[in-house]
């Protein structure tokens, strides 16, 4: 009697220590899944259309709750679902926010903010020689003439990429929008490779919120 008690008891132990084995597993996978969902997701950049910024294959890590308790801000680096395929996410940079004005000719970029008259040139120093007044309406059509004017809905973005010579972004959108509901979250800082781990800065173009 005494045997059997034995192991019984070995048997009920060994269950216990199974189930306490993937309650643990369950538990962190949702915890993991909730900080995922609401806090912070790592990404994975593809392709250069945000060079000398970001670049191809690095990894970075993204802050979702900044938009949970607060609005994209003009200057941020944002991951975002395309109107053209909600299935993919793209990274850009905010230029217009709900309200302003976006003009854009002779290869800048100029905003008149919501409810000003005053039309301001951005000084965009992250832009590289290669892209330092070269923003035209698409970039395959590099040096077109002219003015192309966008008007930012409320609720929505206007987005382009710091490679303003090869980046598919609000330019070349239908709509030129990004509702607020698609922007994923503001890219926090580079994570990999070591060697380009850094923050994420926003630029002060001086034009207020």
């Amino acid at each position: 009697m005494c045997r059997i008690a034995q192991m019984s008891e070995r048997k009920h132990t060994l269950w216990y220590h199974i189930f306490d084995v993937l309650l643990n597993i369950v538990v962190i996978v949702a915890i993991v899944g909730l900080i995922r969902t609401f806090l912070v997701s790592p990404f994975q950049v593809e392709g250069s259309s945000m060079t000398d910024t970001l670049e191809n294959n690095e990894y970075i890590i993204i802050n979702k709750l900044a938009y949970r308790i607060g609005k994209p801000q003009r200057g941020e680096i944002v991951v975002f679902r395309p109107p053209t395929n909600k299935n993919k996410y793209y990274v850009k940079r905010i230029i217009g926010i709900p309200g302003d004005k976006i003009s854009i000719r002779n290869g800048n970029v100029y905003v008149t903010p919501k409810g000003g008259k005053k039309e301001t040139q951005l000084e965009e120093e992250y832009l590289n020689e290669r892209n330092q007044g070269q923003t035209f309406r698409h970039p395959p059509t590099m040096g077109e003439k002219g003015e192309v004017i966008f008007e930012v809905p409320d609720g929505n973005y206007f987005l382009l990429g710091d490679n303003r010579q090869g980046s598919l972004d609000s330019r070349s959108f239908n709509p030129p929008y990004i509702p607020e509901d698609d922007v994923s979250g503001k890219v926090w800082f580079v994570a990999l490779p070591i060697k380009k781990i850094q923050a994420m800065g926003v630029p002060d173009y001086g034009l207020g919120i």
